[in-house]
């Protein structure tokens, strides 16, 4: 039974003090025809899709500290900014640039694509004292060094006129440019997906949406050694949440423009299975799918097992302050079939939903590896509504399948696979963590970024040292002593 269907504000209020009181609940519409306790246990709703559920959130506290969970430590004397990520202002001044977010040009099976002896990788960089300079760089090096200083620097992916040029009615609005993923496709060319992101401007009815975008990027070899982005070609966008229905638009999301709401449709990452094209986003419930709202404090999907677990959750976040945020969170892993032409094919239902814990959940990272596909998102302990957590938290949630649509199971019991908690003052403080499988190895390498941005005159936001992570089934463990350089994407057993 779908409990939007027939939720009042006065079934809420009756459902809320039966819950609190212990006892079950009988909506208006049946009352009188005997509904029993397992009607009452038909309050739990999942719509087809996996959740991240309140009792897995507060079981995951209890896993804080543990070494194979932890983000490791890094020598803070050692770390160096990316020398070569500059730019040149419209006065030729030169701006050393702040680097975050960053992803590798990946064969489909998500393994390190190598260009013409290159390894490339793609990430959001700007000037530290303007936080909307944010647009997409090519950086690339040498594939077998990797020192942090081999690292080179293409340049901006896209010109101030492509978005213009493209004849796209979403790209003409586009004020950022904001992560995706990147394919080095069969036929040997690189396919960036990305977010483009518009204005906030509540005078103009604006509100920042997000839009799933695509373009080949053109690179070539100019000299020895050096790389050029020689433009761009089919740009356009892909999809940007359609009727609502399914993932939130951003129309949906501001229509009684309650700014608490936090709308995501971003972070296109790219996957193939059995010869269809997908991406796969960071995106909020649709209406059909476990919308958010007071209604969705009730469903018992999103607590996890066990009705006594529910009814004293419900009452703790009754009487929570966090309770306004729980209803407005619904956070979404979707997923949208592609044509061969990079062009939307098919709306799917989500992968995984976050309804009542947090409205973000960012930069899902998917592969497929020994029959399983794994399926990885940054979070922030200040965007969770559940008890245990706070601003200094941040995590990687891992869930794995044995299906490209599920459902998912969380790794390590709860779907905690990386925790940090430092001050995010510290230079070593580290986020967007993305998990990268590599071609000879039963390893994985974790890369990330390093320093927040514009906290230091001195220090940027730079690439962070890369580590290694071990993987079986659904269980994972950073791999001790398993420290790489600053950016590194590749790894060689043969040569540890």
């Amino acid at each position: 039974m779908n409990f939007r269907n027939f939720a009042s504000k006065a079934t809420v209020a009756s459902l809320s003090a039966a819950i609190l009181l212990g006892g079950s609940f009988t909506p208006a519409s049946a009352q009188g025809k005997g509904v029993d306790e397992a009607q009452a246990k038909s309050y739990k709703e999942t719509y087809g899709t996996s959740q991240i559920t309140r009792e897995a959130m507060k079981n995951m506290v209890n896993q804080h500290g543990d070494k194979r969970y932890t983000v490791p430590g890094f020598d803070e004397s050692t770390i160096k900014n990316v020398e070569s990520a500059v730019k040149t202002d419209k006065n030729g001044n030169k701006i050393k640039m702040d680097v975050w977010d960053t992803w590798p040009l990946q064969n489909a099976d998500g393994t390190v694509a190598e260009y013409n002896g290159y390894h490339i990788v793609f990430g959001l960089a700007g000037d530290p004292k303007n936080p909307n300079d944010t647009f997409i760089y090519m950086f690339y090096k040498k594939a077998g060094d990797n020192s942090v200083d081999a690292w080179k620097n293409a340049g901006r992916v896209f010109d101030d006129n492509d978005k213009y040029e493209a004849n796209d009615e979403h790209l003409k609005g586009q004020i950022e440019e904001w992560s995706g993923s990147a394919l080095f496709t069969d036929d040997g060319e690189i396919r960036l997906f990305y977010t483009n992101r518009g204005d906030f401007n509540e005078s103009q009815k604006l509100f920042g949406k997000q839009t799933l975008t695509t373009a080949q990027v053109n690179v070539s070899e100019q000299q020895e050694n050096t790389l050029k982005v020689d433009g761009v070609e089919d740009h356009k966008s892909i999809y940007e949440g359609g009727d609502s229905k399914t993932y939130e638009s951003v129309n949906k999301a501001f229509e009684d423009r309650n700014f608490m709401n936090n709308h995501t449709l971003r972070d296109p990452h790219y996957i193939e299975d059995k010869g269809r094209k997908y991406l796969v986003f960071e995106a909020n419930t649709g209406t059909e799918y476990g919308y958010s709202g007071e209604e969705s404090l009730y469903n018992r999907a999103y607590y996890g097992n066990g009705m006594k677990f529910f009814r004293d959750e419900f009452k703790n976040l009754d009487n929570s302050d966090k309770k306004d945020e729980a209803e407005l969170a619904n956070g979404a892993i979707g997923i949208v079939e592609i044509n061969d032409d990079y062009t939307l094919k098919n709306e799917m239902k989500p992968l995984i939903v976050s309804n009542t814990v947090t409205d973000e959940i960012e930069r899902p990272n998917i592969f497929k590896k020994d029959g399983k596909f794994y399926l990885f998102t940054s979070t922030r302990g200040s965007k969770m509504t559940t008890d245990g957590v706070d601003d200094r938290d941040i995590y990687m949630l891992g869930y794995v399948s044995n299906s490209l649509t599920g459902p998912y199971k969380p790794m390590n019991d709860t779907g905690i696979v990386l925790h940090q908690d430092l001050d995010p003052n510290d230079v070593t403080w580290t986020y967007a963590h993305y998990v990268i499988p590599q071609k000879d190895s039963d390893k994985f390498v974790v890369t990330s970024y390093m320093t927040n941005r514009g906290f230091f005159e001195d220090k940027k936001s730079t690439f962070a040292p890369s580590f290694l992570l071990d993987m079986k089934g659904n269980k994972s463990s950073v791999v001790q002593n398993g420290t790489l350089e600053q950016g590194q994407i590749t790894y060689d057993e043969k040569k540890k």
